[in-house]
């Protein structure tokens, strides 16, 4: 096997928007399946810390769909993800998140540093020549980001595209437009997105898109991107024999792909079940129980007493625990949705996790645990009321107090959903029961 280029050509868009709410989710979708209609290998990415965009697109695209993000997953992990999609695919989209230039870092700062050009998505319902004024400041806010065009979302007719695409200053490419059709629209809900399993019709709906982006001339590829060699780290077997069940259903969907794959290279065998479906806890090693909507089905999975038996079986025999934010909504003694009704939980942590009307908490945080640190997310509209004192507290990125962490014994909780690849040897401890201390403090 000879030794990998230096350097990989591959087409490739970042697409932003000038706010959250323009329809990028949707765009970006839309261009996966144009593509892969057309024979295509497309490879689609999500720009910051996001579980259900990715959902959606890995449908679009027929593929796994991993985030790059220069603060939680860091520079060079984004690289050799990039670099290594570039190998086998023919198109390379990068949806991005918020608006092009919000946030530290932001959108931008990853097109930037990759040289990937940026398609805008502007939302152009209740817009004519605006639309040009506002194409052209995203394209000249920052020099030397690359540009390379817009599409125009929710255009009410051909008059209205032609309009539009009249605006546009010399120089910006007309990436196409994609009509106001309720039809097409993808569904939402408090977090965000409908999971991609949620959506009935979600198929149907990402073909009518495509169509439409097919009518509008979107089928051509943007010229090819430069990606630098980078290799994927190395990862030493430290879970080699030991099974790891995940919770993985509607209540416990938010799962990293890289955190799977994370597992599997330290020589885990990952064990998949769907509580919310009746499913026992599989023999194990280690649990974990990762994030997602345990209020919608708060119920259903109070009814399910062979599970919440079965978890506290897990912790007395002295066995890890990872449970994060929805995941361990359901380990205090009573979890109470939205219309103010409680309902019965696991026990294993002292008092309630309550919904609130608003957001609670948003953005990346690194924690520093007995095991090593690691990096991650919060994003939740519930709060923990316990007396139970945290072990330790993670930290934003400007050096605020953030979630808090829970321990007993070897079951660890929190808000925070965790980037495994942030620091797999820390992680390998903390579901072997080990301490860095135990294993030499080795990252």
């Amino acid at each position: 096997m000879g030794a990998e280029p230096a350097v990989r050509h591959c087409p490739a868009l970042f697409i932003g928007a000038p706010a959250s709410g323009q329809g990028k989710t949707t765009v970006t979708a839309a261009f996966a399946r144009l593509h892969v209609r057309l024979g295509r290998r497309v490879r689609v990415f999500k720009c910051g810390p996001d579980f259900l965009d990715p959902q959606i697109h890995a449908v679009a695209s027929g593929a796994p769909v991993y985030n790059l993000d220069l603060g939680m997953c860091g520079e060079h992990d984004a690289a050799w993800r990039l670099y290594a999609a570039a190998g086998e695919a023919d198109l390379i989209l990068v949806e991005g998140v918020m608006g092009l230039f919000d946030g530290t870092p932001s959108g931008a700062d990853l097109a930037e540093r990759f040289g990937l050009p940026v398609l805008a998505v502007i939302d152009a319902r209740a817009m004519a020549q605006t639309f040009g004024a506002v194409a052209h400041g995203l394209a000249s806010f920052r020099a030397g980001l690359p540009f390379s065009g817009v599409l125009a979302n929710r255009v009410g007719g051909a008059h209205h595209v032609e309009l539009l695409r009249a605006a546009l200053p010399p120089g910006l490419r007309w990436h196409g437009a994609l009509p106001r059709e309720a039809g097409a629209a993808l569904p939402e809900r408090h977090l965000g997105l409908l999971q991609a399993a949620e959506i009935a019709d979600l198929e149907e709906r990402l073909e009518r898109m495509a169509d439409a982006l097919a009518e509008s001339g979107a089928g051509e590829l943007p010229p090819p991107v430069a990606f630098r060699h980078a290799a994927a780290p190395s990862v030493p077997p430290l879970l080699a024999g030991r099974r790891v069940a995940i919770a993985r259903d509607a209540a416990h969907g938010f799962i990293y792909p890289a955190n799977v794959d994370t597992l599997r290279a330290l020589g885990a065998e990952p064990v998949f079940f769907a509580p919310l479906e009746g499913e026992s806890l599989p023999s194990c090693d280690a649990l974990w129980l990762p994030g997602g909507y345990p209020e919608l089905h708060a119920e259903r999975l109070a009814a399910n007493v062979g599970f919440r038996d079965a978890l506290r079986a897990h912790v007395a025999a002295g066995k890890p625990l990872l449970a994060e934010c929805g995941g361990m909504m359901g380990l205090f003694d009573s979890l109470v949705d939205k219309a103010g009704t409680a309902h019965a939980g696991c026990g294993l942590l002292p008092g309630r996790a309550v919904m609130q009307a608003r957001l609670a908490a948003l953005g990346t945080q690194e924690v520093e645990l007995p095991e090593g640190r690691l990096a991650g997310h919060t994003f939740h509209y519930s709060r923990a009321q316990t007396p139970l004192v945290p072990l330790t507290h993670a930290r934003t990125p400007d050096g605020r107090e953030g979630e808090a962490v829970y321990r007993r014994g070897r079951l660890t909780a929190s808000y925070l959903h965790l980037y495994f690849p942030s620091a797999p040897a820390a992680l390998a401890r903390l579901l072997s029961g080990a301490t860095a201390r135990d294993r030499g403090n080795t990252a």
